[in-house]
C-alpha cells in the first residue's frame, strides 16, 4: 500500500499506536514528508541508522533563524516577545553557543551526584505511595505519582526552594505546545505564557537575593558575570522547569502501561528487582516519551537520505520509529527484559543528547521499583482502549492512568 504525501502525524488512532505507521514508513524508505495539526509540513527520518546519521549531521542546525518562511508561517512558534525571551535555550542553539551553555549545567546532572541523591529520591517515591488512598477502588497514577515525583526530584536537583516549588503549576507546561493566532485556545495559552514568565522572574530574583549551591543559583551567577544574557538565563530556566519533568512523567506512564500489558514481565520485575536497570532501558526503547525530536534545518538545499530537502524546511527524527527498527532490534515490538541492550535513542544522539539522561534513568528505576514493590496486584482500572493518550506533537504518554491495586505494602526500611 502506497503512503500519502504528506503523511498525517496526528489523530487519536495515531497517538494511541503510531508503530504500524512507522513500520510502513521504514519499509518504504528512511525519509518522508509529514504534516502536523498546525498545517506545517516537515521531513521525518525513521530508521535507526538514518536517525543516527541525521542527528550527527553537521549540516543540520537547531536555531529557529534557519527556518524558512514556509515553515514559520504554520509552525505556531511562541509569539514575540516571549519567543526571543524564552526560546534561546539549549535545544535551539548550535555550537559554539550550545557548547558553552551546556557546560553550565552538566555538573548538576553528573552521574556521581545523581547517584548520591538516589536515597532522597526513594524517600520521595515512598511518601507519594504512602499518601495513596488504600480503599478508593482506583487511583489516577498520573495525578498521585507520575506528575508529582519528577517535579519533586527536579526541584531537589536544581535547587528550587520549597516556597517556590509549591507555587509551580503543572498546567504551565502546556506552553511548549503553542497554538496559532486564530486557535480558540490562544487566549488561555498566552495567559499561561505570561504567568510562567512572571514565575521565572521570581525564581531569578529569589536566587539572586538568597544564593545557594544549586544549579539555579549557578545560572543566575553566570548571568551576573556575563556568561549568559538575560534571555539565555530565562530560557534555560524555562527549559529546566518544563522539559526537566514532563517527559519523565510521560515515560513513567508509557513504562507502566507496557508492564500492565505484559503481567508476566511485571511479576518478574517485582520478583527480581536487580533487573530494574536493564528493564528501564528496554522500556525506554519500547515506547519513548520523546517520540519525535524538535526541528532541525539545512542552511542550503541538500540531499538527505536520497531526497532533496529545501533549505529552511524542518527535519525531524522519530526516536520511537528508530527504536523499533528490526534491523537494529530483533522482534522490536516485544518487551524483552533479557534483550542485549544496545544503542536505543530514547535520549537522542549527538551533541544534543539529553543532558539529564542519567537523572531520568535513576528516576525511572526508583519510580518503577517502588510501584512494582509496593503496589501488589497493580492493574488497569479501565479498559486499555480507554486510556487517554496525550495529543502532544512530539511526546508520548497518557494524561490519566487509572489503576487498582491491593493495599500498599510498607517500604523496606532495614
Amino acid at each position: 500500500m502506497s503512503l500519502p504525501d504528506p503523511i498525517r502525524l496526528y489523530g487519536p488512532g495515531y497517538k494511541r499506536d503510531p508503530y504500524p505507521l512507522y513500520e510502513r514508513m521504514r519499509a518504504a524508505g528512511p525519509i518522508h514528508r509529514v504534516s502536523f495539526p498546525s498545517g506545517v509540513t516537515a521531513w521525518l527520518v525513521t530508521g535507526h541508522a538514518a536517525a543516527q546519521r541525521t542527528l550527527a549531521d553537521p549540516r543540520l542546525g537547531k536555531n529557529h533563524a534557519l527556518g524558512n518562511d514556509r515553515w514559520r508561517e504554520n509552525a505556531s512558534i511562541m509569539p514575540e516577545p516571549q519567543h526571543s525571551q524564552l526560546q534561546v535555550h539549549l535545544l535551539h542553539q548550535d555550537a559554539p553557543k550550545h557548547t558553552a551553555m551546556r557546560r553550565l549545567i552538566t555538573d548538576a546532572f553528573a552521574p556521581r551526584r545523581v547517584e548520591e541523591l538516589r536515597p532522597r529520591f526513594q524517600e520521595m517515591a515512598d511518601a507519594l505511595v504512602d499518601a495513596m488512598p488504600a480503599d478508593a477502588g482506583s487511583v489516577d497514577l498520573v495525578r498521585c505519582f507520575a506528575a508529582r515525583f519528577p517535579f519533586q526530584v527536579l526541584a531537589e536537583v536544581i535547587g528550587l526552594p520549597p516556597h517556590l516549588a509549591d507555587r509551580f503549576r503543572r498546567d504551565w507546561g502546556k506552553v511548549v505546545a503553542p497554538v496559532g493566532p486564530t486557535d480558540p485556545g490562544r487566549p488561555a495559552y498566552e495567559a499561561r505564557l505570561h504567568e510562567l514568565q512572571g514565575y521565572i522572574a521570581e525564581v531569578v530574583a529569589d536566587r539572586r537575593a538568597a544564593p545557594g549551591d544549586g544549579l539555579l543559583s549557578h545560572l543566575v551567577t553566570a548571568r551576573d558575570t556575563g556568561e549568559l544574557t538575560q534571555e539565555e538565563l530565562d530560557s534555560m530556566i524555562f527549559q529546566l522547569l518544563v522539559a526537566g519533568q514532563e517527559p519523565v512523567t510521560n515515560q513513567i506512564t508509557t513504562a507502566v502501561v507496557a508492564l500492565l500489558r505484559q503481567p508476566e514481565a511485571l511479576e518478574r520485575l517485582r520478583a527480581e528487582p536487580a533487573l530494574l536497570p536493564a528493564a528501564v532501558e528496554e522500556l525506554l526503547r519500547l515506547d519513548s516519551a520523546f517520540e519525535l525530536t524538535t526541528w532541525r534545518f539545512l542552511a542550503e538545499d541538500a540531499d538527505l537520505h536520497g531526497r532533496r530537502v529545501p533549505a529552511g524546511d524542518s527535519v525531524i527524527v522519530s526516536l520511537c520509529a528508530a527504536n523499533r527498527d528490526p534491523e537494529r532490534f530483533p522482534d522490536p515490538d516485544t518487551l524483552d527484559l533479557d534483550r542485549a541492550q544496545g544503542s536505543h535513542m530514547a535520549f537522542g544522539h549527538g551533541s544534543h543528547f539529553c543532558p539529564g539522561a542519567t537523572l531520568a534513568r535513576v528516576e525511572l528505576q526508583v519510580a518503577l521499583g517502588t510501584l512494582t514493590a509496593r503496589l501488589p496486584g497493580l492493574r488497569l482500572a479501565v479498559p486499555d482502549e480507554e486510556l487517554p493518550w496525550i495529543p502532544a506533537v512530539l511526546g508520548r504518554g497518557v494524561g490519566e492512568l487509572p489503576v487498582a491495586f491491593d493495599r500498599p505494602a510498607c517500604p523496606y526500611r532495614g
